[in-house]
């Protein structure tokens, strides 16, 4: 119930109001009984430290029962704007954040918390998620490097962005009908060749590409159909491409590639490097009050956003509270047996300038040792929670029990969103 004390939600204020009452309420009893309270009772005593004078002998009966009534009143007044923000919000079924969130959405005058989210594949999704069934106002920044899979094969069919990380997004933001994010997520299975392997979402989004003539639009367009709570962003309105360095000196091009090299990345860069970041992306960085990037694979689902020129000087010239969130399992081909700080880390080589990260969100909840046992047959190792390393980095850890299913390695959207929305209040305070 500690929640209920965050900032904006006009409780604090109530609480403080009532207090003051009942405070006025006791120094009025106090004066209009002052016969029978010993001279050396500590409201004369106050009396004379702020005035330098005895207590009139004819002031505490008038201005006891002025008091009386003061407090009264404030501490009426008070309970009852206390009491009114829990039953515009509270039910017998609601309790614990779910009177936050209601509570948060009275607000309605209250500017919303900017929040922006970057990221791609199913890490970003698991975000957007958790966040949208609190009342702020969501932006989503969506890698364009994918080159697998259904997307892959738009990118190169129709030489247009690869929509799959974007389609997540949408889904995760979505207000629709259910069968409406089921036929988006719709994967053909038993179809012609040219069909198989498609996502119907990804084909809308093709489709409407194709009729708007810009992709940017087409994400709008397909944003209105699934009733989306937010705005869905390519970090880029043209497809890129990742070029690693590994470690052995090799050059490795193209997304599935780099993953599928037996290696280690080095080092990462996009091309073409004349690639310009979309400028609604960049503004809503230079506007946010909170950028989260993460979770997700590091080399690429983050990284890729934030190479592309000018993305990662407007995320460090931003004002915003900069949170980043590791994951909770380790990526084969990525970052095999990297620690929380070693994610962090390798975010950090490829950006200029300091250290932009006020804090870490990390995971200390370990999956149990069967479920290890599974991932480790796909080379996926715990994320370590090395945490005086991130704090010698200058970010602050926020730690938590943050796994969904005790079966499966994963973030849960609530408790993740819960972990943020904490962070930013701390900060504010």
């Amino acid at each position: 119930m500690y929640r209920l004390l965050l900032p904006g939600l006009s409780i604090k204020r109530w609480i403080l109001v009532n207090i003051a009452g009942m405070v006025l309420f006791t120094a009025g009893l106090s004066l209009a009984f002052w016969a029978r309270v010993p001279p050396r009772d500590w409201l004369a005593r106050l009396w004379f430290v702020a005035t330098a004078r005895e207590l009139p002998q004819n002031m505490p009966l008038p201005a006891g029962a002025v008091l009386i009534g003061l407090g009264l009143g404030l501490a009426a007044w008070g309970a009852r704007r206390l009491i009114r923000s829990f039953t515009h919000a509270a039910n017998p079924a609601t309790t614990g954040h779910e009177v936050v969130k209601a509570l948060l959405g009275e607000r309605g005058s209250a500017p919303r918390v900017r929040i922006v989210g970057i990221g791609g594949g199913t890490g970003l999704a698991t975000l957007l998620r958790g966040l949208k069934t609190y009342p702020v106002e969501l932006t989503a920044i969506v890698t364009v490097s994918d080159d697998g899979g259904s997307s892959g094969r738009l990118r190169v069919d129709l030489d247009m962005p690869p929509p799959g990380d974007i389609r997540n997004c949408l889904v995760a933001l979505a207000d629709a009908e259910p069968l409406m994010e089921q036929l988006f997520q719709h994967r053909f299975a038993r179809s012609s060749k040219d069909l198989n392997g498609h996502s119907l979402g990804n084909l809308i989004i093709a489709g409407l590409s194709e009729m708007t003539g810009d992709f940017k639009e087409a994400i709008h367009k397909a944003s209105q159909v699934l009733a989306v709570r937010g705005r869905v962003l390519p970090s880029a309105n043209r497809p890129l491409v990742l070029r690693a360095t590994m470690t052995d000196g090799a050059v490795v091009e193209g997304e599935t590639a780099i993953t599928a090299y037996a290696g280690a990345i080095d080092s990462l860069r996009v091309i073409p490097s004349d690639i310009t970041p979309l400028p609604e992306a960049l503004d809503a960085l230079y506007d946010a009050d909170v950028i989260i990037l993460g979770p997700g694979s590091v080399y690429s689902s983050l990284l890729p956003n934030l190479l592309i020129p000018g993305m990662a000087e407007a995320l460090a010239a931003s004002r915003a509270v900069k949170i980043f969130v590791c994951n909770v399992m380790t990526q084969p081909g990525e970052t095999d047996h990297y620690s929380a700080a070693r994610h962090l880390e390798a975010v950090l080589r490829h950006l200029p300038g300091d250290n932009p990260f006020h804090y870490a969100i990390v995971n200390l909840q370990r999956p149990s040792p069967e479920v290890i046992a599974l991932y480790a047959d796909k080379r996926q190792q715990f994320v370590e929670p090395d945490l005086a390393r991130l704090r010698a980095l200058g970010t602050t850890p926020i730690t938590g029990h943050l796994l969904a299913d005790l079966h499966l390695a994963r973030h849960d959207s609530e408790n993740l969103a819960r972990c943020i929305l904490e962070t930013i209040a701390r900060k504010r305070r």
